[in-house]
């Protein structure tokens, strides 16, 4: 199961990734936004609540540059997120750094591009070995 949300700037390809989401049978809760007016940090606690509470093993946020809403998701503890605009950061954040949510800006990069990211940060899995520990010392920094 994976979460998705986005504020208003990021709604249109919230949709597109949904789409494709669907059309690759990928299960999916859509956290909102519906098109109207909402602040980013709403969205991604919303949305990282799935994640945390083990409901959605990932998730992804999309505002207009991807910034805001990932540094929002970032506050949360239990969140390892990663704005990625291109498809070796997505694979590369997934076998390194263990990351748990997928954030890209509306405003910065189309859907067949955001559609391939979210493919390859999908289908990565952790590596483990020596990065185990480096994102568990990311993990000890939470509340410092």
């Amino acid at each position: 199961m994976i979460a998705i949300g986005s504020d208003h700037a990021g709604y249109a390809l919230k949709c597109e990734i949904i789409k494709h989401l669907e059309e690759t049978g990928v299960e999916y809760n859509d956290c909102g936004c519906n098109g109207e007016s909402v602040d980013y940090p709403d969205i991604a606690e919303k949305t990282c609540a799935e994640v945390t509470s083990g409901r959605a093993d990932k998730a992804i946020l999309i505002c207009g540059t991807g910034v805001g809403i990932s540094m929002s998701a970032n506050k949360i503890k239990g969140i390892r997120a990663a704005l990625c605009g291109d498809w070796y950061s997505a694979k590369y954040t997934r076998l390194h750094n263990d990351a748990n949510v997928l954030c890209m800006g509306g405003r910065v990069i189309g859907a067949g591009l955001a559609c391939e990211i979210t493919d390859v940060f999908l289908s990565t899995e952790f590596e483990g070995g020596r990065h185990a520990r480096r994102v568990d010392k990311i993990m000890n920094l939470e509340g410092k």
